[in-house]
């Protein structure tokens, strides 16, 4: 399978996040992407650098706004001098604010819903090269190039709504890649349709948000139970869609601490779903913190459970873009990610 990958994915380094109250260590390390990067070396994978895609693709998924801010706010944060070397905010948008804010201050906290995805001076190059890898292996596939390809991305998208970053997430990889695909297709008496399946550990609120209320693109999800895990305000069984997109939006939460069974039997579920709507291609949002010794302990996945899930999305038998999500026990990535490969490259 064709791998892409960037360099400036281990620019963004910042040190902590808040959590619980307070400032605790960053998971979503660069050295992950290191240590994908050396496996699939070793595994033999053809590894491409992604090109510069340029704005478009970005811009067909979030505002300007966003991506205006997510380029120049370091510089401009930084260049006060009382203020941080991280960009944290201190104030959120709230019921009844209305207009966009022109001070820094404000912008921060418009642009974000929670306090974990800080920015630091390389957070920019990071976030806009993972979403050219994205954009570089669904360009592949979506040109039939490839009936498969893998993105490394990193940092990882899914949290990422359409203007608003966080969640470790701050441009979403996987809509993006998802939108690049549609752009791509032939329309064959109706117009194409993808599914986005993500089996990450966190329900991805943010590519929920972004396609929440359109017909041509199918998001399905298995995840730990928002009621007691991040991103606790996004991931019910209830949200299915509104207007167009009303039916095209399944959520499958499941209670921490499920089985490789369990977790195994929603992800066959989700792809019965899938099937019924037809797509045309693929997008999957690869989380591998489901593994049973990731820090966030949601779900009991083991390393051969990864072969399980591999085969499972194959024998779909769709053209698939793989989009790589979270996954933060760094030791073990490697051969978690390369268990899931040899499942999806035998089926």
């Amino acid at each position: 399978m064709p791998a892409f990958h960037h360099p400036d994915a281990v620019l963004h380094r910042p040190a902590a996040f808040f959590k619980r109250g307070q400032m605790v260590p960053m998971p979503e390390l660069p050295e992950r992407a290191d240590a994908i990067l050396a496996m699939l070396r070793k595994r033999g994978n053809p590894l491409t650098v992604a090109p510069d895609a340029g704005s478009a693709p970005r811009a067909a998924v979030h505002t300007p706004e966003l991506l205006t801010y997510l380029e120049t706010v370091h510089a401009r944060w930084t260049a006060r001098p009382d203020f941080s070397e991280v960009v944290i905010p201190n104030v959120f948008q709230g019921p009844g604010m209305s207009g966009y804010p022109t001070d820094i201050m404000g912008q921060a906290g418009y642009h974000s819903f929670d306090l974990a995805a800080p920015i630091g001076a390389g957070t920019w190059a990071a976030v806009a090269s993972s979403a050219n890898v994205a954009v570089a292996a669904a360009r592949l596939v979506g040109r039939g190039e490839a009936r498969s390809a893998y993105a490394l991305c990193r940092p990882p998208g899914h949290h990422a709504g359409r203007e608003r970053v966080g969640g470790f997430c701050y441009l979403n990889n996987a809509a993006i890649a998802a939108q690049e695909v549609l752009s791509l297709l032939p329309a064959q008496g109706r117009r194409p349709r993808v599914a986005i399946l993500d089996v990450d550990l966190h329900h991805g609120n943010g590519t929920q948000e972004i396609f929440y209320d359109r017909d041509d693109v199918f998001f399905a999800s298995v995840h730990v139970d928002p009621a007691v895990f991040y991103p606790f305000l996004a991931g019910y069984a209830h949200e299915r869609g509104v207007g167009r997109g009303l039916g095209t939006n399944l959520n499958l939460p499941l209670p921490v601490g499920s089985s490789e069974d369990a977790v195994l039997d929603a992800i066959a579920a989700l792809i019965a779903a899938i099937r019924a709507y037809g797509p045309e291609v693929l997008v999957l949002s690869l989380g591998l913190d489901p593994y049973e010794g990731d820090p966030y302990q949601g779900f009991r996945v083991s390393t051969p459970g990864f072969a399980r899930i591999g085969r499972a999305v194959a024998a779909m038998d769709l053209p698939t873009v793989l989009v790589q999500e979270g996954g933060y026990a760094v030791a073990d990535l490697k051969q978690n990610l390369a268990s899931f490969l040899d499942g999806f490259e035998a089926a």
